[in-house]
C-alpha cells in the first residue's frame, strides 16, 4: 500500500496536540524515503548540531529561532510514538509503503474462525474447522454437500423412465447409479476443480485444503484418478447389469468426466466464460444424472434430452450463485464469471431470471402437452423460490448465499421430480 501524504499544517511547539493535526496509524513494518532538504528540516527542530551552528552563525534572536522552528515543523514530519512501538507519520514529500496491504487484510478477514464447524468440514462448505485427518480432508475435497442434486437427478431419470419398480434389484441398481453420480464422479469433479483453482483459492479461500498445504499434491492427484476410474467402472457395471447392447451409461459417465475436465483445466477451461461454464455445470448437475437414471431403467428419448437441457439453464442460474463469493480471485486471474463481466447487481438479476424463466417455460410446456395439473404443481413450487430470492439473494448474494440455497433449492429439485413424473405418464 502506497500513499503520498499532504503537507502538515503549521504547528506550534507549545501545542503539538492541536486539533488541526489528526495522525492516522499506519501498520508496521514500513519504509520511509527522505529528501536531503527534509533531513535537514527534521534535524533542525530537535536542537541538533546543524541547527545550533545555524543559530550561532546568524546570531538570530530567540524570537527568530522560535519562528524558524515553527517554519521547519510546518515543512517536516511530526513523530508520535505509540506505547506498542508503532509510528504515525505525517508530512510533505513522504512516501510510505506498508508491508501489510489491503488485500492481506481482506484475506485475513475471510479466514475461518478457530472454532469452525466439524460438520461443515465434512460437507466441504465454508465455516469448516481446520482438520489434520487426511481421510476427512479427502472427503472435504469431494464436497458431499454437492452430491444431492446428482443423486436426485438419478431419481428423476428413473421416475421418467416409467420402468422403475420397488424391487430389491431395481433399488440396488439405483443406489449404485447414485454412488457413481454422487460420491465418485461428483467427487472427482469437485477435487479436480479445486486442484485447478488452487491459485484462485489462495486469494479467495487460502485456508482450503490444497492452498493451505493440508494435503499434498501427489495425494490430490491420486484421489482424482481413484474417483474417476471408480465412477467409470461403476458405469460399465451398470450397463452389464441392465443388459444393454450399447454401453450408454458408460459413455454418459465418460462424457460427463470429460466435460468436468475441460470445465476446470486449461487450455479450454470453460469456467473462464461465465455463460458457457455455468451452462456446462448446470447440464452436468441436471441433465447427465437424469439421462443416466432414465437410460438405466428405460430408453433415453430426444424429447427428454431437449427438456433436460432446457432445465439446465436453471442450473446455469444456480451456478452463478456460487460465483459471487469468488469475484476477487476471478478478477485477479482473468476469469470472466458473470459477476465480474456484468457487475454484481446485473448478475443477480441474470441469475434469478435464468432460474425462474426456465421453470415457467417448462410449466408452459407441460400445459401445452395436456398436463395442466403438473403445470400448476410446478407453478406452486416456483412461487416460494421467488419469495426467497427477494428475501435473501437479491439483498446480498454473498452474505445470504447458504440461506438462499437451503431455502429455495428444495423447491427447484421438487419441480424436477414433478416434471419427471409428468413425462413418464
Amino acid at each position: 500500500m502506497a500513499s503520498v501524504l499532504n503537507t502538515v499544517p503549521s504547528l506550534r511547539l507549545s501545542n503539538i496536540n492541536t486539533s488541526r493535526v489528526r495522525p492516522r496509524p499506519i501498520a508496521t513494518p514500513l519504509s520511509v524515503s527522505f529528501t536531503s532538504e527534509l533531513v535537514s528540516s527534521l534535524i533542525a527542530p530537535f536542537g541538533c548540531r546543524e541547527n545550533s551552528n545555524v543559530v550561532r552563525k546568524t546570531k538570530r534572536t530567540k524570537l527568530q529561532v522560535k519562528k524558524k522552528k515553527e517554519e521547519l515543523f510546518s515543512r517536516a514530519v511530526y513523530f508520535s510514538f505509540w506505547s506498542q512501538g508503532k509510528i504515525q507519520l505525517l508530512g510533505r514529500r513522504l512516501t510510505i509503503r506498508a508491508a501489510e496491504t489491503d488485500a492481506d487484510k481482506a484475506v485475513k478477514s475471510k479466514a475461518p474462525a478457530g472454532n469452525g464447524s466439524s460438520f461443515n468440514q465434512l460437507l466441504g462448505i465454508k465455516g469448516a474447522a481446520q482438520e489434520t485427518n487426511k481421510w476427512k480432508i479427502r472427503l472435504q475435497l469431494t464436497k458431499p454437500v454437492t452430491w444431492p442434486p446428482l443423486i436426485w437427478g438419478v431419481v428423476c431419470g428413473a421416475a421418467a423412465s416409467g420402468n422403475f419398480h420397488w424391487t430389491p434389484e431395481d433399488v440396488a441398481k439405483s443406489i449404485v447409479c447414485m454412488m457413481m453420480s454422487g460420491p465418485f464422479l461428483t467427487g472427482y469433479t469437485q477435487t479436480i476443480n479445486d486442484w485447478y483453482d488452487r491459485e484462485i483459492d489462495a486469494i479467495n479461500e487460502p485456508y482450503r485444503p490444497i492452498p493451505s498445504g493440508a494435503i499434498s499434491e501427489n495425494e490430490v492427484i491420486t484421489q482424482i484418478w481413484v474417483l474417476l476410474l471408480g465412477g467409470i467402472g461403476l458405469a460399465g457395471l451398470l450397463d452389464v447389469w441392465a443388459g444393454h447392447d450399447f454401453p450408454i451409461v458408460f459413455y454418459l459417465a465418460l462424457g460427463g468426466s470429460l466435460l468436468s475436465y475441460i470445465y476446470s483445466a486449461p487450455p479450454l477451461k470453460l469456467k473462464q466464460n461465465g455463460w458457457i461454464g455455468n451452462f456446462a455445470l448446470g447440464a452436468s448437475y441436471i441433465s447427465l444424472p437424469w439421462w443416466a437414471g432414465q437410460a438405466l431403467f428405460g430408453t433415453l428419448t430426444p424429447d427428454i434430452v431437449v427438456l433436460t437441457l432446457l432445465y439446465s439453464i436453471a442450473g446455469l442460474g444456480i451456478a452463478i450463485v456460487n460465483d459471487f463469493k469468488s469475484v476477487e480471485g476471478d478478477r485477479a486471474l482473468g476469469l470472466q464469471s458473470l459477476p465480474v463481466a456484468f457487475g454484481a447487481e446485473t448478475a443477480k438479476w441474470i441469475c434469478v431470471g435464468a432460474i425462474d424463466i426456465t421453470q415457467l417455460s417448462v410449466a408452459g410446456y407441460l400445459l401445452g402437452a395436456g398436463k395442466p395439473l403438473y403445470a400448476l404443481a410446478l407453478l406452486a413450487l416456483i412461487a416460494p423460490q421467488v419469495f426467497f430470492q427477494f428475501k435473501y439473494f437479491l439483498k446480498d448474494p454473498v452474505k445470504y448465499d447458504v440461506k438462499y440455497q437451503a431455502s429455495a433449492q428444495p423447491f427447484l429439485v421438487l419441480g424436477l421430480l414433478v416434471t419427471a413424473l409428468a413425462t413418464s405418464h
